[in-house]
């Protein structure tokens, strides 16, 4: 029962945001109750029915807000080595022809050694290819 009467109000709130009940409604409805209804996510139901969440707020949250806390750590990752490839793609690195490239099998390529994890570890060594861009790492 309490949960028909959170779906109503949301509804309500969504209704009152958009204006109209076409598409991007429907959707915006479907994404918030697939979200509450989520098993990995059970700390936005939760917080939504103790109402820690208002109506008001989950009908404008977006996915990224929604998003089950182990979810949001593992965008965060992806984030940082994306930024990390991307500031070494821009570095360039240090050219060599003692790395052979496993898809063209050509020995253009270029290197960047990095301290990924603790200091008593090897640097971890990124890869790229000049001739056709595969890239790859090893320790």
């Amino acid at each position: 029962m309490v949960r028909w009467i959170v779906l109503l109000d949301q509804k309500t709130h969504i209704y009152q945001e958009i204006r109209a009940t076409d598409m991007r409604y429907k959707n915006r409805v479907r994404s918030r109750i697939s979200n509450l209804k989520d098993p990995k996510n059970p700390g936005l139901r939760r917080n939504v029915l103790a109402g820690y969440i208002e109506m008001t707020r989950i009908a404008s949250m977006s996915a990224e807000e929604m998003a089950s806390d182990e979810l949001k750590q593992l965008r965060n990752v992806l984030t940082q080595e994306a930024i990390r490839e991307h500031q070494m793609a821009k570095t360039g690195g240090t050219t060599t022809d003692l790395l052979q490239c496993s898809k063209c099998r050509k020995k253009n390529c270029s290197y960047n050694q990095v301290q990924t994890r603790s200091a008593d570890e090897p640097m971890t060594t990124f890869v790229l290819c000049n001739e056709c861009g595969n890239r790859w790492k090893f320790c």
